[in-house]
């Protein structure tokens, strides 16, 4: 079997699959080799083995204590990676990963008090963490809270039985549920909050609120997963952007990525981990001034004929792509 990409050369296979809600399955996965990833991290994953569709997704297993290397994933409509991983995939199948990815990690933090507060799918990334300070930190003081939709949303529910963790349900609260949202008030009953270490996974806006509300409770150590990003609106005015194949025009503000211009504005592009990493959002501008952040994985000839990864391409003008 052939590797799809050179960014993901990682073959596992399949060994079994396992609904943890009615919309989130995980894939333990077996690994014959040795797997380097931290825990927290992400992988990139070749969607249908292809070379072009690779999608991020957080590794929910912890290095040295997991004996499969795992994968939570919510289906998403019409999402081109979690529909194939959670609906055709099936055990026995092959999977080529990427090496673990990412800065969201508490592996290299030197400090014994956490607060990790995650919502819907943005706790598999705590779930790894957690597991990992109970084994190599066991003394330290963590805290946990957890928002979901309802309490059958709750991911990994067998294995929070083995950590303290505040749960909050914004709909159908039963017993051992916090009823409505994150407030800071629920914040405020965390003991010493402002001494800890937050970290934070979830949809943006709820680690926005996070960022909010424990920073003015006092807290300066602050880290969120940043691989997903928001798709803003469309706008009528700002940068413009040409593309030649189809011919169209449209806009963005000041100030955003090639990529968030793309993506803001439905234009057709691979993006996996947004970081200037993995390669898949590489572009080719025809015309116009922009920097880039990174062109890790570009050749020199492909940066003189004018590709850039969209994610780091930071436009300073009007663009044309081709």
């Amino acid at each position: 079997m052939t590797m799809p990409t050179p960014l993901c050369p990682h073959r596992m296979q399949v060994h079994h699959i396992h609904q943890e809600t009615p919309d989130v399955w995980t894939l333990s996965l077996i690994n014959h080799d040795f797997y380097p990833y931290k825990a927290g991290q992400y992988a990139l994953v070749s969607i249908r083995n292809s070379d072009e569709t690779l999608r991020a997704y957080t590794v929910s297993s912890t290095p040295g204590l997991s004996p499969f290397i795992t994968l939570t994933i919510r289906r998403i409509e019409n999402g081109v990676g979690s529909q194939w991983l959670t609906q055709d995939v099936k055990p026995g199948d092959y999977l080529w990963l990427s090496e673990g990815q990412g800065e969201f990690t508490c592996e290299n933090l030197n400090t014994d008090r956490y607060l990790l507060v995650a919502a819907g799918c943005g706790v598999t990334p705590i779930m790894a963490m957690r597991r990992w300070l109970a084994e190599h930190r066991p003394l330290a003081d963590v805290q946990v809270i957890y928002n979901v939709r309802t309490p059958e949303d709750v991911i990994f529910a067998d294995e929070w039985r083995n950590y303290s963790v505040a749960m909050i349900a914004e709909n159908n609260a039963t017993h051992g549920f916090i009823a409505g949202r994150l407030t800071r008030e629920i914040l405020a009953t965390v003991p010493d909050i402002a001494s800890r270490t937050v970290m934070t996974c979830g949809p943006a806006p709820y680690m926005e609120l996070v960022e909010t509300e424990v920073k003015a409770l006092g807290v300066t150590e602050f880290y969120s997963e940043k691989f997903f990003t928001p798709v803003a609106a469309p706008v009528e005015s700002g940068l413009k952007f040409t593309t030649l194949k189809p011919l169209r025009e449209f806009y963005a503000p000041v100030g955003s990525t090639l990529l968030a211009a793309m993506e803001s504005n439905s234009v057709p592009v691979n993006a996996a981990c947004r970081a200037g990493v993995c390669g898949s959002c590489k572009t080719k501008i025809e015309s116009g001034d922009y920097t880039v952040s990174s062109s890790m994985t570009l050749t020199e000839a492909e940066i003189t004929n004018g590709y850039v990864l969209a994610c780091c391409c930071h436009p300073q003008g009007d663009l044309v792509l081709a």
